[in-house]
């Protein structure tokens, strides 16, 4: 067996995976390594940094020392969701894809046989596995039916990275659970999702003006001049409030002025000579009402 070195642990587990028939299984078991490979390129993670071993549903995934923590973390809430929702989004019903998921550290030795694969060995990846198994955790990600995944971190991870509160990772949104295990109790924290860290953004409606609404009015002289008119005084006792002055006349605009050649004939008419009064216009020239022009050039109407 090799010596036990310190390692970022990283693990991976499809809800309900043994449900699905082998065909979709296989798709569900590509698309996770795929998910995985995007993820961890996204956290800047070289492919000697890691390593990997197939558990059929899910995969243990170990990272180097030098690999930072607080870029996994940020990775882990942002890009895996996003990931996951691309996926669920095209998939059909039967292939939808949730995940659990464990970030832990510890020691970690590798004790490999010939013709077999695997050999992992440490207390600290046990007990990892059995926060994975937890059935808090499942409870979390079965409650969330609008969200893909569920993100829960060991306590060395919390008190090491979370609970400082790095840029992008918050340590509101983790919330402690104490999970059970054969030999006592594991405490945990569980990041709470993408909906927790929602806030509503209240929007603000002026109320919209009145149709056809006066300005209003700050000067006070022209307030007085107003209440004047709408109240005026009474008239002092033994006195008799003086008439109203009349109205001045309206000047009437001059009437229409109409000039006619000849003597042209109008809907039966026919306008000739000089005409005065007629609505408040002058009109010249020969004016024959009700009657038609006649071959001599008189009309038979009646002429003014």
């Amino acid at each position: 067996m090799r010596e036990p070195v310190n390692r970022t642990i990283l693990l991976l587990d499809i809800e309900r995976f043994s449900r699905r028939d082998d065909v979709v299984q296989a798709v569900l078991r590509r698309t996770l390594n795929k998910i995985v490979d995007e993820t961890l390129e996204a956290a800047g993670v070289e492919a000697t940094q890691q390593y990997r071993e197939d558990r059929g549903d899910g995969l243990i995934v170990l990272l180097s020392g030098d690999v930072a923590k607080t870029v996994l973390l940020r990775t882990l809430v942002t890009t895996t969701p996003e990931l996951l929702h691309e996926h669920n989004l095209l998939a059909s019903d039967s292939a939808q894809m949730r995940l659990r998921i464990v970030l832990a550290v510890g020691e970690v030795a590798h004790d490999p046989h010939a013709g077999t694969t695997g050999g992992l060995v440490g207390h600290d990846l046990n007990q990892a596995c059995r926060l994975l198994d937890a059935d808090v955790l499942r409870s979390a990600l079965a409650e969330r039916r609008d969200e893909h995944c569920v993100l829960a971190v060991s306590a060395p991870v919390y008190e090491g990275v979370v609970r400082h509160g790095h840029r992008g990772v918050r340590p509101d949104l983790f919330r402690q659970a104490d999970v059970t295990v054969k030999d006592g109790t594991l405490p945990a924290w569980i990041h709470q999702g993408a909906s927790s860290g929602r806030t509503p953004t209240a929007r603000i409606t002026a109320p919209a003006p009145e149709p056809d609404s006066p300005p209003a009015r700050s000067s006070a002289p022209a307030q007085a001049a107003e209440a004047a008119e709408a109240h005026p005084p009474a008239p002092a006792a033994g006195r008799t409030a003086a008439p109203a002055p009349a109205p001045a006349p309206q000047e009437r605009s001059a009437g229409a002025v109409f000039h006619f050649h000849g003597a042209p004939v109008i809907h039966g008419s026919l306008v000739g000579g000089d005409q005065q009064g007629v609505s408040g216009g002058q009109v010249t020239g020969d004016v024959v009402l009700g009657g038609t022009r006649t071959e001599d050039g008189t009309t038979d109407g009646s002429r003014r």
